[in-house]
């Protein structure tokens, strides 16, 4: 198995993962935000997690633009959409797929 598949398996349970706890509390409460934020934010701990989560996302659109311009990776949105969208969880394994992929392609041109 190439790296690359491997990253694309990440991306699929980056998403199963995290929708799997919520799709339930969505159909249970709705696409309440403010909700959303007061449970996450409602102990410490899950301070931590959101936090942390929040500044892992800033973290990985600093090393999309820089690193994906570094190695000209096309379709740069879509690691930001995914992360947006899903989370870090899918955005980051989906920006180490289009980099490897890209990687993959230099070096088989190289030869």
């Amino acid at each position: 198995m190439r790296l690359r598949h491997a990253y694309l398996l990440l991306c699929l349970a980056g998403i199963v993962l995290p929708y799997w706890f919520l799709v339930p509390w969505v159909r249970e409460h709705g696409l309440d935000l403010t909700l959303l934020c007061q449970e996450l934010f409602a102990t410490r701990i899950g301070a931590f997690f959101g936090l942390d989560v929040f500044v892992s996302a800033i973290v990985l659109f600093v090393f999309v633009f820089t690193e994906g311009h570094r190695v000209a990776i096309p379709r740069l949105w879509m690691p930001v959409f995914a992360t947006l969208l899903v989370g870090v969880s899918l955005g980051l394994p989906l920006f180490l797929y289009l980099r490897q992929w890209k990687l993959d392609d230099s070096a088989a041109a190289a030869r």
